[in-house]
Parts: structure tokens; C-alpha cells; sequence
């Protein structure tokens, strides 16, 4: 899996790795940076692109991290340029772009434009200033409302927006005025997840030491339930757990994700998967990406290989297909399985938190998805 063999088309991450500060919840890889590692991390990001794709068109690209926005206009004109050279970019490719909403300029946006970027993701993650503060976030409230305002007069028509709740303190009407306030806004999407706590974050060791009292289960579970209503009334169509899209609108590269669609991480700590049995994980160390494309004769990046085994791979299309709206297919399980997964599914069947259509498809129902973790972890497979 050097080259990851690929069915075609198929979707590219970039991670970007550099954060001007990180946030108190961030479990992903960033580091601070200067002008340095930003053009040697590209000069190294466009050798790993020359040596692992393998020419299958690309149907969505998309800049994560990190903060994508820290990189310049050269910069991210490096990062085309070698795009275009090794990879051909279908003619309606999705391209995401995330932003801070306080990198956002207006000649920012025309020069992502230019390059062809269509759609920008805006980590807005709240419009209350105090909780913007508590999650060490950069930019104000009226900053996101102005990014927004600007995207859509630059002419950005698809952009979405991530939210958080279950804040420490925050009330359900606290939750309900910041829906009521983003579905006002002329967006297209919306992502929104419970706040976690992930161990080796700044919030994890502040709850662990007694500084944050993390949001009770029913208060999380409501605002969660709130946030599928509110959606729904304001015409966004819930075709993941956590993601909401107008009509047309739903992100394509995260859909891939969900439906075992082949794609390629490159950058620090990127994730590839081979649509089949076999995942990459980069180094996550951009010290050590570095190095690597600073040899002499470039042979790869630091990386490890997975290669599932058939009970992973089930458990995989469990946890990943029953969580969109179009669920899971049976024909997708292997025959072996099937009946056994039909004999565990039937109490969430009978007790309404799932469903098999005509079609042979189980999905969460309206219910079944305010306890979903519950129910698949109930679906994994048991020796």
C-alpha cells in the first residue's frame, strides 16, 4: 500500500497542521509555526503526493488540520500547482477549504476562488463571546458573522458551518438561541458535536483536577435533540448523526468516509484508506515529515499500516454505514453474517430503533439515533 491502490475516483485530505493557538478540546495533531516550516511542510507535502498517487481521478479535495487558512496565498498556489501536476481533479470536484472565521479576508477568499475551491468550512463552534473565551478560541462572535457575510458576498455559495454543544453551563436556552441564529444565516450545512473531553487535552486534565464540571448526559441529549428539531424546521436534512445539509448540499469527502470510499491522507498524521481491508496513518510528528523530505532520494513519509481483519472490517461498515440516513445494505455484509446480524438487530427492530425497509436496508430510526452508540456497539461482531 505504498502508492495505496485506489479504486476510482477517489478523495484527497491534506492536513495542515499549524494552529496560531490550540483550542482546550483539540485531540487533533497541530503545532505553532513561522514562514520556515510552513514552505518546508509544502515542499515535503508535494514530494508525498508525486510518490503515493497513483493517477485515480479526484473527486473531492479536502485542507483540514490544523488551521488551512495559516498558509499564505504562495503557499497554497504551491499546493495547487502540485495538485495539478500529479493528480487530475474531476471536472465538478468538491474542494473544502477550513477556515478561522478571523482568517477570513476578502482577498483571501477571491484568491481560494481563483484557485478553485467551492466550498469553505468555518469553524465557528459558538456564537456566545464567554464561550468562545472558554474554548480558546481566536475570533469573536460578530468576526464569524462577518466571515460569513463576506464568503457570500464574494460569492461562496456552499459553506458550512461546526458547532459545539454541551458546554460547561450552557442551558438548553442557551443552545436554542445560537440554532435560531444559525439558521438564519445563509449557510448550507452544519456540523455540530457534543463537546468531548479527550485525554492529553487542556479540558480533560481541567476536568480531571475539578476546574470544569462537564455538561450531565440528559442536558447533552436534549440540546442533541433540540438540534435534529431545529434543523429539520429549518429545512436541513440530518443525513449523518452529527451533519446537516440544505438540500444538495451534503459534504461529499466526509460522505466517502461514511460509505467506504477509497482515499488519500497526505501531511502529518493524515489517515488513508484503500476502500478494501488496509489503512495508512502518517507519523504524526511534522518534525519528522520534514526530515523525510528533506533526503536525498525522497522514499516516503514516516508511517504505520493496518491491514483489518474480517471481524474489524464488519465492525467498521457497522459503525460507519448506520450512520447516515441510507443506513446500512445487507448486501454489503458478508452472507456468512447476515443472519447473525439480523438476530442482534431484532430487539432495536421491535423496540423501534431500527429499521429494514424493502430494500434490505437497516437503519437508525428518528429514536434509534439519540442512542445509536448503544445500538451498534450492540451490531459489533462477537466470536
Amino acid at each position: 500500500m505504498d502508492r495505496l491502490t485506489q479504486h476510482s475516483p477517489t478523495g484527497l485530505y491534506i492536513h495542515v497542521p499549524f494552529c496560531e493557538k490550540r483550542c482546550v478540546y483539540c485531540s487533533f495533531y497541530s503545532t505553532v509555526h513561522g514562514k520556515e516550516e510552513r514552505d518546508a511542510f509544502v515542499r515535503t507535502l508535494a514530494k508525498e503526493l508525486a510518490f503515493r498517487h497513483n493517477g485515480a481521478p479526484i473527486s473531492t479535495l479536502y485542507f483540514g488540520g490544523g488551521t488551512p487558512s495559516q498558509l499564505d496565498n504562495e503557499e497554497m498556489e504551491s499546493v495547487f500547482s502540485a495538485i495539478h501536476r500529479h493528480c487530475v481533479l474531476s471536472p465538478h470536484a468538491e474542494i473544502t477549504f477550513e477556515a478561522n472565521p478571523d482568517d477570513i479576508s476578502q482577498q483571501k477568499v477571491a484568491h481560494l476562488r481563483q484557485l478553485g475551491v467551492n466550498r469553505i468550512s468555518l469553524g465557528v463552534q459558538s456564537f456566545d463571546d464567554k464561550r468562545l473565551s472558554f474554548l480558546n478560541r481566536r475570533h469573536t462572535a460578530q468576526q464569524a458573522l462577518a466571515a460569513i457575510d463576506l464568503l457570500r458576498a464574494e460569492g461562496v455559495e456552499n459553506i458550512s458551518i461546526d458547532l459545539i454543544f454541551g458546554l460547561p453551563g450552557q442551558q438548553l436556552a442557551d443552545w436554542n438561541k445560537e440554532l435560531a441564529q444559525a439558521f438564519e444565516l445563509p449557510i448550507t450545512h452544519l456540523s455540530a458535536y457534543s463537546l468531548m473531553y479527550e485525554k492529553g487535552t487542556p479540558l480533560y486534565y481541567a476536568r480531571e483536577r475539578g476546574a470544569v464540571k462537564e455538561c450531565d448526559e440528559e442536558t447533552s441529549l436534549s440540546m442533541f435533540q433540540m438540534l435534529c428539531t431545529s434543523a429539520q424546521c429549518a429545512g436541513f436534512e440530518q443525513y449523518e448523526i452529527s451533519n446537516f445539509a440544505r438540500p444538495g448540499y451534503r459534504s461529499r469527502h466526509n460522505s466517502s468516509y461514511w460509505h467506504g470510499i477509497p482515499y488519500l491522507g497526505l501531511g502529518p498524521g493524515a489517515h488513508s484508506y484503500d476502500g478494501r481491508n488496509c489503512r495508512r496513518v502518517n507519523d504524526y510528528s511534522l518534525r519528522r515529515y520534514m526530515e523525510a523530505g528533506r533526503a536525498k532520494t525522497f522514499a516516503d513519509v514516516p508511517h504505520t499500516l493496518e491491514k483489518l481483519s474480517a471481524d474489524e472490517c464488519y465492525d467498521e461498515l457497522i459503525c460507519t454505514r448506520l450512520r447516515t440516513c441510507e443506513g446500512l445494505s445487507l448486501q454489503e455484509v458478508p452472507a456468512s453474517r447476515r443472519n447473525a446480524l439480523l438476530r442482534m438487530a431484532r430487539p432495536h427492530i421491535d423496540a423501534g430503533r431500527l429499521e429494514l425497509d424493502a430494500d434490505n436496508h437497516l437503519r437508525l430510526t428518528a429514536s434509534g439515533i439519540f442512542v445509536s452508540d448503544d445500538v451498534m456497539s450492540d451490531l459489533m461482531w462477537e466470536e
